[in-house]
């Protein structure tokens, strides 16, 4: 593995345990793809940081299991918006 992708592997990870990021907010703050931030801490940081792999594993599922909730407060949030609107 090339040592700019580790870099880049370790960086997003840090940034995910420190921010308790999401996935896709991760790839908006650093200007990349959600796929490639997915690569990097989902696969690649296994073979370079196993201890950081599995803290980045933690956020993520807790990220995966909230979602269902962030989800349902941004559609109730659009709903009142639209409520609004109307008035």
């Amino acid at each position: 593995m090339k040592d700019y992708i580790e870099e880049r592997a370790r960086l997003l990870s840090q940034y995910i345990i420190e921010k308790k990021s999401t996935v896709r907010d991760t790839a908006k703050e650093f200007n990349i793809s959600k796929s490639t931030v997915h690569k990097d801490v989902a696969e690649r940081i296994w073979q370079i940081d196993k201890g950081l792999a599995q803290q980045v594993k933690e956020v993520l599922s807790y990220n995966k299991a909230d979602r269902h909730l962030r989800g349902g407060i941004a559609t109730k949030h659009k709903y009142e918006a639209l409520k609004e609107n109307k008035k």
